[in-house]
């Protein structure tokens, strides 16, 4: 659903439940209901209705609306999410064509997080393993919305750091162009145009982007990106809608990175240069409402999903690479090219009612899904054309269930308790075809209790906190290694939150501490059957994290949030007492904003604390070729951006930005090589609405 909802503070002032926000919530009601266009279906509801001074939510939530992502001018959703508390990204180039983030702790390399889009998953495999695969893009989304603690019980799996969802834009009337340009030869397109019929009672809709460049360190891309939306309100109490997509992106990045002497000599090529990544996804999602009354609402999601993604690799000569202190490619490669495919069905049914003579409102949901993946790999040589023999293939499914229900319950005009179950269920099965189609299954079922509070210190002021039980399955490669069920459950964590949220007028602030407790953390990549269950072992995440939002007058402004993360370690296992890799104690963001009338500019700093590469905590990075493994101990950071926008006039908005102002030269990550953050770059642009 839209909002025009203007924060005080990037990642605080829209976190925190307060009168205007609910104020808003009616304003954008009666702004729908006047236009009479009907919002994608909302899954995560952010603002609170039960209480006018307090949200429903008891966990941490952030949201950045469509203002706030127009003043950080992003090239990908990351650019966004690196901005929120608690949040960490280990970026491989600079649109983050795959996903790549960590919540409170959580390895940025391995994510334990939902990512759903209108509240569809959207992240390949989350079954079956893979999930990196496809980010959604930037230019279709009108909203981030982060959530964390007990509250993210009501969706599943993989909620043990929290829940992102990326919600879409749904065009106005008319048609708005967008266009910029930038360093390595960046060249953007996007086109939004809507329309509704006569009486309103219908809408569609398309969000399209192309968008090219040759990379920084010269890893270019080709990318398309086409949404159109439709809806129709069917009567006074039912409605439906339609979104369908299709995304195509031909990149030109690797696995590989730098060697050291390279990186040390400042070197700026693309260290894969021959290797490609190719992506495409189509997607539907279909949406139906139907309100049998005031109190009792029935909301049903069908997705579809299919993705692939090719990647095609050359193979490289060890021995001559250490002595070229840089990669050097063999006349052979391989194509490891996979396709996954999605489809399911939820339905949730929303109930306001009294138990026990005391307000309260639950949410009742169930949802099934089927996951399968094709993975072939393809060997070939330079002059095949990317055709050759398949020597491995194999079909990875997983066929699951889920259901749950929560009641908020208020105990009194301030209090008031969310108790909570989820049930996740599931079957993975896995073929390899080229070997006489040996087969293996398991099954494994999850139970997820939970139990939330908040408490209204006034009507500014709320505490709130929770515990719940949260999982991730292992994959089908792990779980079904060597074909053998490994008999694992999935990867458990309790969970425990406390915080502290206020708005009061120019000044906003959150405060909120954490503990993540693993008992089974499965670390995959064994080829070993018998170690898959335990080569992990126990980990735990201690932290907190810190928002403060405050207006100065005069037109400045400012944003901060930092996040403490003392102990994300390895308690038991071969790594007991190590740190997880990316997951660094220190992230924080400041931004000072500056607006006179027309003019907005925003100067943000952004901090990361050094981190680890790898769970052995080895601290020096290899040198060569064959270094395995690639650990060591990556230096924080402090990077600057400034962007501005002007409106010219209501429809037309300039805008530009200076990124990595200092040009600071830093290590994103490390994977068979040294990652490098890109360097000073330029953008300029312009949006014209007809």
């Amino acid at each position: 659903m839209r909002t025009t909802k203007t924060s005080l503070s990037l990642a605080i002032t829209l976190a925190l439940g307060s009168l205007n926000a609910v104020a808003q919530q009616q304003d954008i009601a009666e702004e729908n209901e006047n236009k009479k266009i009907m919002p994608a279906m909302e899954v995560i509801s952010v603002l609170g209705h039960a209480n006018s001074v307090i949200l429903d939510h008891t966990g941490s939530v952030v949201v950045i609306n469509r203002q706030e992502i127009e003043k950080i001018q992003p090239l990908s959703t990351e650019d966004v999410l690196r901005r929120i508390p608690g949040v960490n990204i280990k970026s491989e180039e600079e649109t983050s064509i795959v996903a790549n983030f960590g919540i409170r702790g959580l390895s940025a390399s391995e994510s334990k997080s939902l990512m759903l889009e209108d509240g569809v998953p959207v992240a390949p495999g989350l079954f079956i393993g893979n999930d990196r695969y496809f980010n959604p893009r930037i230019q279709r989304i009108e909203q981030v919305e982060v959530l964390k603690g007990s509250a993210s019980l009501r969706y599943g799996p993989s909620t043990i750091g929290g829940v992102v969802n990326y919600q879409t834009k749904t065009p106005d009337d008319g048609v708005m162009l967008t266009g910029r340009v930038g360093s390595f030869n960046m060249q953007e397109l996007s086109l939004e145009a809507g329309g509704q019929s006569q009486s309103g009672d219908a809408f569609a809709g398309i969000v399209a982007t192309h968008a090219s460049s040759d990379g920084f360190m010269d890893k270019g891309y080709e990318m398309t990106d086409v949404m159109a939306k439709a809806g129709v309100i069917l009567n006074q109490n039912q409605k439906i809608g339609i979104k369908v997509s299709r995304y195509e992106n031909d990149a030109e990045i690797s696995y590989r990175g730098l060697l050291m002497d390279d990186y040390l000599a400042g070197a700026d090529y693309n260290p894969g240069a021959d290797d490609v990544f190719l992506t495409d996804r189509t997607a539907f999602d279909i949406n139906h409402e139907v309100s049998f009354s005031d109190q009792a609402t029935l909301k049903t999601l069908v997705y579809w999903s299919e993705v692939s993604r090719d990647y095609w690799r050359y193979n490289v000569d060890t021995d001559a690479s250490n002595l070229a202190g840089r990669w050097i490619y063999k006349d052979t490669l391989s194509g490891n090219n996979r396709s996954f495919e999605r489809v399911g069905i939820e339905t949730r049914l929303l109930l306001d009612h009294d138990l026990f003579g005391m307000p309260a409102n639950s949410e009742f949901g169930l949802r099934y899904m089927q996951e399968e993946s094709n993975d072939t790999r393809i060997r070939a040589v330079r002059s095949s054309d990317r055709t050759g023999v398949n020597d491995r293939h194999r079909i990875d499914s997983a066929d699951s269930f889920a259901a749950h229900g929560q009641t908020r319950i208020e105990l009194s005009d301030r209090f008031a308790v969310t108790p909570g179950l989820r049930v996740e269920s599931y079957e993975q099965k896995r073929v390899i075809l080229t070997d006489d189609n040996s087969t293996a299954k398991t099954s494994n079922t999850e139970y997820l209790p939970g139990v939330g509070v908040t408490y209204n210190l006034n009507e500014f002021a709320q505490f709130y906190g929770g515990v719940y039980r949260a999982f991730s399955p292992a994959s089908n490669g792990v779980a079904l290694d060597g074909l053998t069920d490994q008999n694992l459950d999935g990867e458990r964590s309790t969970n425990y939150e406390l915080g502290l949220r206020s708005n009061q007028g120019d000044f906003s602030y959150e405060v909120a501490a954490f503990l993540m407790d693993f008992s089974n953390q499965v670390v995959t990549g064994n080829s070993d059957p018998n170690l898959s269950q335990s080569n992990g072992g126990k980990t735990e995440h201690v932290g907190m994290e810190f928002m403060l939002g405050y207006k100065l007058g005069g037109g400045f402004s400012i944003d901060s949030n930092a996040t403490w993360v003392p102990t994300s370690e390895f308690t038991s296992g071969e790594n007991k007492g190590n740190r997880l890799p990316y997951a660094p104690k220190i992230v924080a963001n400041l931004t000072f904003n500056y607006q006179l009338e027309h003019l907005n500019t925003a100067l943000t700093v952004h901090h990361r604390g050094e981190q680890y590469g790898d769970a052995s905590n080895v601290e020096e990075i290899p040198t060569d070729a064959a270094g395995g493994i690639w650990g060591g101990l990556m230096p924080s950071y402090t990077l600057l951006d400034l962007t501005a926008q002007y409106n010219l006039a209501t429809n037309l908005r300039l805008f530009g930005a200076v990124k990595n102002l200092t040009d600071k030269r830093y290590i994103t990550g490390l994977r068979q090589g040294i990652y490098v953050g890109p360097e000073r770059s330029f953008e300029i642009g312009v949006s014209y609405k007809f």
